[in-house]
């Protein structure tokens, strides 16, 4: 278990740090020039990238007996996520929950929540990818 919430930690430190970072770049820089909707869209294969990325250094650097330590690691990670992602955005913006949800666009929106739904299962997926290929490479 503790090692479930290490894995969560170092993959949320990964992910959150890059977000943090290209959110500030599509805040100033590419929300002036193309629109809220449109900035927020750009950034989301950048994101998925940096998961994929994220999920497969922690899953190689910290191995599992089981696939479902990988899923609640991920799971783990999406939980801590929430909590500190709402906690600065809502903080910085001065803004309640309801109102935060009522300002998000329904189109980018929809793709930030697949995003989250897939950050909480890539460190599963890719585990079972890896498992996959694992055997082919002694081949």
């Amino acid at each position: 278990m503790a090692c479930d919430l290490k894995r969560a930690l170092v993959y949320l430190a990964i992910t959150f740090g890059a977000g943090f970072v290209l959110g500030t770049v599509r805040v100033l820089v590419l929300v002036p020039r193309l629109g809220e909707r449109a900035a927020e869209l750009a950034e989301s294969p950048v994101m998925l990238a940096v998961t994929v990325f994220a999920a497969r250094f922690v899953v190689s650097r910290f191995p599992a007996t089981r696939r479902r330590d990988h899923l609640r690691s991920g799971l783990a990670a999406l939980c801590l996520l929430l909590v500190m992602e709402l906690s600065v955005v809502l903080g910085l913006r001065g803004l309640s929950l309801q109102a935060y949800l009522e300002t998000r666009d329904p189109v980018a929106g929809g793709v930030y929540v697949a995003l989250l739904v897939l950050f909480a299962l890539m460190p599963w997926l890719v585990s079972a990818r890896m498992r996959a290929v694992r055997p082919q490479i002694g081949e």
